[in-house]
């Protein structure tokens, strides 16, 4: 029996052979990402039942010398999750870790294991009358762990925060197999360094995250959703500023929507209808919530973009007047990357500004992409809120859209050196896996790079965890 056999026998002696999977068939789900961009091999992909479990494993792997990717439900943008090619890797699936180990109303906290998608979370929440705040498409598939491995953000950032503000406390098996039992409930706790946030948004490479305390807020009982024509990035922030002066925390999500992903959503995604008569260059996508069921947040909200349509911040908008009508206006926006898949490939982009130079941005950097490429697709959209876009890229006819992603190095460095220079982030909320890791060296500083390296090299020295993402 050779080492690798020796192993995979003593891995299932720890989690059971039924949950290490090793069959070329049974590997195809875990060693592709969801957009089809990466595919890796492995020598095996490990189901733990428990965070006991999970330790074992990495301390037999560590002690072997196989690298560990831990994944969630591979529903990530940048990689992270996919092997290398060279098949030396045990992928940790977490997707077995599913149970939600304590709720506390009273200090308003919830445990879940990492393999919990975050809409179980979001009903474990809600049992108990409160609400887990983030928010994302995938949110049916998508997994604890993988959202505190890249810091998921999602669109109520603007009211409540990204993953590092949601989070109390984490468990974490470290690369050695130590588990580290972090899952204090605690707002205020300064006995040292607060070492949750080493792992929250390191993709794993640092260690591997089992379970997490996770902040809930009170339940949303009046809500209110409207979609608004303005007419520009510029008015948009204005805007902004305009409703949340006058609506203070209700604001929630303020989501801006280029027509040219509209028009993806409208051709793409069945049931899709116009929110408004006609199609506007850039719309905003608002919604309100109050704990207090009796609050008239649809009134407050008509009057308030009453008042804005005389200032002449927006043209046109139409509030929600169903529950039906809410859904409907959040799937298109929601469906925005689903539709683009769908029309093919694009150069995709996840950058951080401060939200005064979005638009700023908008112009430099269509001006700038349009000089090289005439006939280039921008399809914009995101968290206008928290200054976070989605910046996509393509050309119309297949032909000259292949040519042009071929050129994606030179496409990032057009947006991401401008991005760099307005004081912003190339990875606002996917994370860096293998799609940015080059460009990671390029934007941050000689300081940066030598600090993150030395935590990677503290706490896996023999560089195991997940290789080949971040550094």
């Amino acid at each position: 029996m050779n080492a690798d056999a020796q192993l995979l026998a003593a891995l299932a002696g720890v989690v059971g052979a039924p949950n290490v999977l090793s069959a070329a068939g049974d590997l195809a789900p875990y060693v592709n990402d969801w957009r089809g961009r990466y595919s890796g091999r492995a020598c095996a992909v490990v189901r733990p039942g428990s965070a006991a479990e999970v330790a074992e494993v990495v301390r037999r792997c560590a002690a072997a010398g196989v690298p560990l990717v831990p994944q969630g439900g591979n529903t990530g943008l940048c990689g992270g999750a996919t092997p290398a090619d060279d098949g030396r890797a045990v992928l940790i699936s977490l997707s077995r870790l599913q149970r939600i180990r304590a709720v506390d109303p009273d200090n308003n906290t919830l445990v879940a294991e990492a393999g919990c998608t975050l809409a179980a979370v979001h009903e474990a929440a809600e049992r108990v009358g409160r609400l887990f705040p983030l928010s994302l498409a995938a949110e049916g598939s998508c997994q604890i762990g993988g959202n505190l491995s890249t810091n998921a953000g999602g669109v109520h950032v603007l009211r409540y925060g990204n993953m590092r503000e949601l989070t109390l406390g984490l468990e974490v098996v470290l690369p050695d197999g130590r588990l580290w039992d972090g899952l204090r409930g605690l707002r205020k706790d300064n006995t040292g360094y607060d070492l949750k946030q080493l792992f929250i948004g390191a993709e794993g490479t640092l260690g591997i995250i089992t379970a997490a305390v996770l902040k809930l807020f009170p339940l949303p009982r009046a809500q209110a959703v409207a979609w608004v024509a303005t007419a520009d990035p510029a008015t948009a922030v204005s805007l902004l500023g305009f409703l949340r002066d006058r609506l203070g925390e209700r604001l929630s999500a303020f989501e801006l929507i280029g027509r040219a992903a509209l028009d993806l959503v409208l051709e793409h995604i069945p049931g899709a209808r116009p929110p408004l008569a006609e199609v506007p260059e850039w719309s905003v996508l608002i919604e309100l919530g109050d704990p207090d069921a009796g609050v008239r947040l649809d009134e407050l909200l008509e009057q308030a973009l009453a008042d804005a349509l005389e200032a002449g911040l927006i043209a046109d908008a139409v509030v929600a007047a169903s529950l039906a009508q809410r859904a409907a206006l959040w799937a298109l926006r929601e469906n925005a990357s689903e539709a683009q898949k769908i029309e093919g490939v694009s150069i995709k982009h996840d950058i951080a500004v401060p939200v005064g130079r979005i638009p700023v941005f908008l112009e430099r950097a269509g001006e700038a992409l349009r000089q090289v490429w005439p006939g280039v697709r921008i399809v914009a959209f995101g968290h206008l809120g928290d200054g976070n876009l989605h910046y996509n890229l393509s050309h119309g006819r297949e032909a000259e859209n292949t040519a042009f992603i071929a050129r994606g190095g030179e496409v990032n460095r057009i947006v991401h050196d401008l991005v760099d220079a307005l004081g912003g982030s190339i990875s606002a909320e996917h994370g860096i896996g293998q799609l940015k890791r080059g460009e990671l060296q390029r934007y941050k500083s000689a300081v940066e790079l030598d600090m993150m390296r030395a935590l990677k090299q503290a706490l896996d020295p023999q560089g195991l965890m997940n290789p080949g993402k971040v550094l």
